[in-house]
């Protein structure tokens, strides 16, 4: 929302570095019945996976989700964290992931899914954002992410 036009979600997503000792520490801060949590033996396989690992985690009485993505080895993902931007939120300071990897990461998700909301998210951001975005870095992953045929689509 922040790089293209608000629309209503009714989730957020993370990329998060775990470590196994991690794992045990989500019932302590996500507890249970206020937030599912998967079972510890879920989050552990996720974040085996080389690339794609993914868990969610629900709050029960307003049904909002995080997603969250294991950064694990994925160059990607090592990749926005250090070019992560900054902002402040009143007296709260956040740290995002820059919009060319929001940009990458929905091209692969509409080409998972085939949603036509990724490339309306995407066209907003390069409306909006596109003057800021590093061209170079943008088109660089998506060469190396083979989504030539979906970045097309874009525009």
């Amino acid at each position: 929302m922040l790089y293209g036009e608000p629309r209503v979600t009714h989730d957020i997503d993370f990329v998060v570095f775990l470590r196994p000792e991690d794992v045990a520490k989500f019932p302590d801060v996500f507890p249970a019945p206020e937030f599912y949590v998967p079972p510890a033996n879920i989050i552990v396989i996720e974040m085996a996976r080389e690339r794609n690992g993914h868990f969610k985690i629900i709050h029960a009485d307003s049904g909002l989700k995080a997603d969250f993505y294991t950064a694990n080895r994925d160059e990607l993902h090592a990749w926005a964290f250090r070019h992560a931007k900054r902002y402040t939120i009143g007296e709260t300071e956040i740290s995002l992931a820059p919009p060319e990897y929001v940009i990458v990461r929905k091209l692969e998700y509409y080409r998972e899914g085939g949603s036509e909301k990724h490339l309306r998210d995407i066209r907003s951001m390069l409306s909006i954002s596109g003057e800021k975005l590093d061209q170079t870095a943008l088109h660089d992953w998506i060469q190396r992410r083979g989504l030539e045929a979906e970045w097309q689509l874009t525009s």
